[in-house]
């Protein structure tokens, strides 16, 4: 076949050079057990609100030295105007919803929740969508990340696509063999300021709820946390970073079993819901209008021929979906705990917004 599906950079580093030809299978992974385990490279899009797709891929190259590529000349990014981006909530709404939330914790109802607003602008493209090779080369260059991923499966009738570009630092998932990783990241500031105790606080919740979610397919015992509040560096700011290890239990070492338990023990990410979970999700539906998409969903890849997989959590990332004429969407957000002011974590997110959205829309003409 002469149509090329990409899925280039899906998920990690060691990954940079990932494509497919047809056929691909499309597979929702919460009904997918038995055929990961039976084999095959599959590359995953799941969304926050529960969608999980993976298609298993034809062919793939790999090559850990290999950069994002260049685009070809005249293959420049051409985003959307700066001045052209909507938020689903402005700061005042935000602001009302941490105070909300600060009401929802002093009642008991909760501890943490991250509460999120979704950017967006129009962008007209025919399908599969607006050349994703420029965009990730972009965000290469101007914020490169540990687990940037760019993916496009065009739209057919036997599968739903995906156009996905990620400069996602957080890993959500890893699986080396037997060997489980999830690096919540919890605790943002700015390049030079120093964190909070709020700051340390979440990630102490969000790495304890992240324990517990690995320990439903974990040997009993073999949790870990081998990385506590530790301080990383990236593009325009700063984070705070746990890692919680666990040995799969032999029930779940790559058996049909591991994918449906492990999704359903930590879909979604501890980090961008909230502490407990179930409370965290009934708020977040109520505080925010519309969906969220990929972004705080996981993106990446898992080799079942190999035991190894990747899934990092959907922040920082650009989807572009086809309605309403094309619209490139993007998420950004802050976790809310009772001692979150609501000025304060107004300004987070416009701080984790900021760069991303001025490296995708089109540059200022000059007056």
């Amino acid at each position: 076949m002469t149509r090329e599906d990409d899925a280039r950079r899906a998920g990690s580093a060691a990954f940079r050079g990932v494509r497919a030809w047809e056929p691909v299978e499309h597979v929702a992974l919460d009904r997918a057990g038995e055929r990961i385990a039976a084999g095959g490279f599959w590359v995953v899009v799941a969304t926050f609100e529960g969608r999980l797709d993976a298609w298993r891929m034809a062919r793939v190259e790999r090559d850990d030295a290999r950069p994002e590529p260049a685009p070809k000349p005249g293959r420049d990014w051409r985003g959307p105007e700066a001045h052209s981006w909507s938020t689903s909530l402005d700061e005042a709404a935000y602001r009302a919803g941490v105070e909300r939330i600060r009401g929802d914790i002093r009642e008991g109802d909760v501890y943490q929740v991250n509460l999120c607003r979704m950017l967006e602008a129009p962008l007209p493209a025919p399908e599969p969508g607006p050349d994703a090779v420029a965009l990730a080369h972009r965000l290469a260059t101007g914020n490169p990340a540990r687990h940037a991923a760019r993916i496009v499966i065009p739209r057919a009738d036997a599968w739903p696509g995906a156009w996905v570009v990620s400069a996602s630092p957080e890993l959500y998932l890893r699986i080396d063999g037997t060997r489980v990783l999830s690096s919540p990241i919890k605790g943002t500031a700015a390049p030079g300021e120093a964190m909070l105790p709020k700051d340390e606080a979440e990630n102490i919740m969000i790495t304890d709820l992240i324990r517990n979610d690995v320990s439903h397919v974990a040997l009993p015992g073999s949790v870990t946390v081998p990385e506590f509040l530790g301080l990383h560096e990236l593009p325009g700011l700063v984070h705070l970073q746990s890692t919680v290890a666990a040995t799969l239990a032999p029930d779940y070492d790559w058996t049909p079993a591991l994918w449906p338990a492990l999704l359903d023990g930590t879909f979604p990410p501890g980090s961008v819901s909230g502490a407990p979970k179930s409370s965290a999700l009934r708020i977040i539906e109520r505080e925010e209008p519309g969906v969220r998409g990929a972004y705080c969903g996981g993106i990446g890849w898992i080799d079942a021929d190999r035991r190894e997989a990747e899934l990092a959590v959907g922040i920082r990332t650009f989807e572009w979906v086809p309605d309403q004429g094309g619209r490139l969407r993007f998420g950004t957000g802050a976790g809310i705990t009772w001692g979150s002011d609501p000025y304060g974590e107004w300004a987070e997110t416009e701080l984790k917004a900021r760069r991303l959205i001025a490296l995708a829309s089109a540059p200022r003409m000059a007056t």
